[in-house]
């Protein structure tokens, strides 16, 4: 909730002559009556008909006078339904407060936990994302213990104390914000979920996933059973950063070294006959440039014949084999000599023919640009398939194997993939595709991004802006109107300043409290997995209380550049994850020395993992879960 604000609105202009410009459309005579003054204050334009009557037109300019004035005088509010909290078996989720943006700037229904008076009146709507943030640093009461008090009811903020008083929190926070509701991050009983995951990805409602299988049905019932549906679009390519001829798009600026097959006039799509598809994979060795090709193999789809299978000698030393991920080892490169350039003109010849072939890998991006060649025609497994989760996250090849086509590959440890064997992979996926029709292999029924629902509201599409640091185009907001990507908080900052006159809905993350506090996250399939115990030196009060100081003064900032009537939430995520991480760390290799043979009397007591071990990652995962949310509105001025 928000602190209640006193402000005096400028009353505004009264007009003497109201009757009698009202008055204007009929009669000439009191036209004289109106001055330049009024014209401008009213935004009154003045026009002479040929018959000498005057017209005025200003009827548009004050009715949105009189709708600033309602909007002004019906102040939106939060207001927390205590009742429902306590009735509720967990505290507020992420995914309560994604309902609640979608209540408020699409036409989602509202929420039993908080209502919103004059929801309407209600501009724009900020959210922040800022983990780090604690009850210990905004000097709350701690979250209550005992069995016969709620955790869930929203804690009431303490006023911050007097000028001449030292105060280390965030003051933005206690003077805008009444009360700070308690949050469950999403996760089972071993591990936390991605927090951005849970908010960027929402239900498909049942309406719309009645509208989409009526809309797959139909599609499978007007097109025959053909592996050309597939060839991913120039948008799907562009979202997922394909290196595309400049024929096709030009936003790829080709580095020294690179080609692109040449344009033919036939298109695969749209002919009757069927173009070739190739099945490729490519592995990589780490040199002293970065990663370079090793090896590639080509496998043609309707016979299932390798036609190209070759090992690259790397024009740099080689200081890292990656021999459990790319199967090389020192020995299979010893005696090689074909070149890269030799390998490229090859693969690059074969790609040339005409009609044009049809490229199928898995995340195939990656191997193109292995071989730095640009292809306009591709089919991409991790594309046409769907991670359980949904979007933006994409699926492992071996999962989507063991998963759709009942076999496990890359199981060889140590010894490292096959190129072959993914390559087989990726056919069989694309021939049960082709069997089974669109549909199968995806979640997309399930869940979808926010910004996909926004774009349905009932008012019209919702304009959106992701501030965030790395790249969010790529992640969760790669369905937004616009995407900043940042390197630091400041970036954040100046980001969502730019963003947020311009559009209805905007997120942003503040990460330098987290990173001050060396909460270190590292995500793997879209999952809040933290990495195992890093070494961070120790933490320094001063540098905590800097931390906190800056977010206070970007917070006062945006906040003062906000027009009236911006909702602000907050959102802390989760409390402090590496204990957690760990314990988890600890489980996965006692798991992985198991798998390898080992029995408990060939390890040492430390590495064992007991059942109390368990209990207590449990108890680390449901502290790990906690945080806070902040509900405000800007008054008007």
């Amino acid at each position: 909730m928000k602190r209640s604000q006193e402000f005096s609105p400028s009353s505004p202009q009264q007009s003497t002559s109201a009757p009698a410009q009202k008055k204007l459309k009929v009669s000439p005579q009191v036209s004289h009556g109106i001055s330049m003054q009024d014209q401008q204050d009213t935004g009154t334009d003045l026009g002479t008909a040929d018959n000498g009557w005057t017209k005025v037109e200003k009827r548009k300019a004050k009715k949105m006078r009189r709708v600033e004035s309602r909007l002004d005088t019906s102040t939106p509010r939060f207001l927390y339904c205590k009742g429902e909290i306590v009735r509720r078996r967990d505290a507020v989720g992420i995914n309560d407060i994604r309902d609640l943006v979608l209540h408020i700037v699409a036409d989602a229904p509202p929420l039993g936990w908080v209502r919103i008076e004059n929801p309407r009146s209600i501009q724009k709507v900020i959210t922040l994302l800022i983990p780090g943030l604690t009850p210990e640093n905004l000097s709350l009461p701690p979250l209550p213990t005992s069995a016969t008090s709620n955790p869930n009811i929203p804690l009431e903020i303490p006023l911050p104390p007097g000028p001449d008083v030292p105060y280390h929190g965030v003051p933005f926070i206690a003077r805008t914000f009444s009360h700070a509701c308690p949050t469950r991050a999403p996760g089972d009983q071993t591990r936390m979920h991605s927090v951005l995951s849970a908010f960027f990805q929402s239900p498909v409602s049942g309406e719309e996933k009645k509208r989409r299988i009526l809309e797959r049905v139909t599609s499978e019932r007007a097109q025959e059973k053909s592996p050309m549906r597939y060839i991913l679009t120039t948008e799907q390519m562009l979202e997922n950063d394909y290196p595309l001829p400049s024929y096709v798009a030009d936003v790829f600026e080709k580095p020294i070294g690179w080609v692109e097959t040449p344009k033919h006039l036939d298109d695969p799509t749209s002919s009757n006959s069927e173009a070739r598809i190739l099945s490729m994979d490519c592995e990589m060795c780490q040199t002293e440039d970065g990663k370079e090709l090793a090896r590639v193999c080509l496998i043609d789809y309707a016979s299932g014949i390798v036609l190209y299978d070759k090992l690259v000698k790397p024009k740099k030393p080689i200081i890292d084999y990656l021999t459990r991920w790319s199967g090389i080892t020192e020995e299979a490169l010893s005696n090689v000599t074909i070149t890269f350039e030799e390998v490229q003109s090859h693969v690059l010849s074969v790609l040339s023919a005409t009609p044009t072939p049809i490229l199928l890998g898995h995340s195939l991006e990656s191997d193109l640009k292995a071989l730095k060649i640009c292809h306009p025609l591709c089919i991409d497994t991790a594309v046409i398939y769907h991670h359980p989760r949904g979007r933006p996250l994409k699926p492992g090849l071996a999962w989507l194997t063991k998963k759709w086509c009942g076999r496990e590959i890359q199981n060889r440890g140590e010894g490292g993939h096959d190129p072959e064997e993914d390559a087989r992979a990726c056919l069989d996926l694309l021939r049960k595709k082709v069997e089974h029709g669109p549909g199968f292999g995806e979640f997309k029924m399930d869940f979808e991004s926010i910004f996909e629902r926004m774009s349905r509201a009932r008012g019209g599409a919702v304009t959106c802006a992701v501030v965030d640091h790395g790249n969010p185009g790529n992640w969760h907001g790669s369905k937004a109107t616009t995407t900043v990507p940042c390197k630091t908080d400041e970036d954040v900052l100046q980001g969502l300043l730019g963003a947020v006159n311009s559009h209805k809905f905007c997120f942003g993350r503040f990460t330098s409290i987290a990173d001050t506090l060396g909460w270190i996250t590292n995500r793997t399939a879209g999952d809040a997995a933290l990495e195992g115990p890093q070494p961070s030196p120790p933490l320094v009060p001063e540098d905590i209380s800097a931390a906190l100081s800056a977010l206070d003064t970007r917070l006062n900032s945006l906040y003062a550049a906000v027009p009236p009537r911006t909702a602000l939430m907050i959102i802390t995520g989760h409390s402090d994850p590496r204990r957690m991480a760990e314990l988890n760390a600890r489980k996965a290799t006692f798991e992985a020395a198991v798998r390898s043979g080992k029995t408990l009397e060939d390890m040492p007591s430390e590495a064992r993992w007991t059942s109390a071990d368990g209990r207590a990652l449990e108890e680390e995962v449901e502290k790990a879960k906690r945080g806070l949310l902040f509900l405000g509105i800007k008054d008007a001025k």
